[in-house]
């Protein structure tokens, strides 16, 4: 069993990822002007940002939501994969290593607040 300031952690740490995600998604899902130069500056086209977007605002939504422990395992992956394709793409394009804090950030945050998870709400096996 977790003490109670596991659980105060792991909100702490999660609350923040999730708006980041619900936020973020938003702002790419609408096109928005300063996201559209980024995309452009890494090589992508402009509605990769709205599928992104999506995604990232249903990850927020998974991690948040009670019970459903697959989905939410899908979710963190889904950040991961994100987040360390972001560096790659920043990487890939010469960017300097200041682009990268942010999504280091982050990752550190999804990987926390999973491993910060109730046990009881990470067993995957049907009961």
């Amino acid at each position: 069993m977790k003490s109670h300031g596991s659980t105060i952690a792991y909100w702490v740490v999660t609350a923040p990822l999730a708006l980041e995600c619900a936020v973020g998604g938003v702002m790419g899902g609408l096109q928005l002007p300063v996201f559209a130069r980024i995309m452009e500056h890494l090589g992508y086209p402009n509605y990769f940002m709205t599928i992104i977007g999506t995604w990232y605002v249903l990850a927020g939504i998974a991690l948040l939501i009670p019970r459903f422990p697959r989905l939410k395992e899908w979710a963190y992956a889904g950040l991961i994969f994100l987040y360390t394709g972001a560096i790659a793409s920043r990487l890939a394009v010469g960017d300097s290593a200041v682009t990268l804090v942010g999504l280091v950030i982050l990752i550190g945050l999804t990987v926390a607040s999973w491993g910060l998870r109730p046990p009881t709400r990470r067993d995957l096996a049907p009961n």
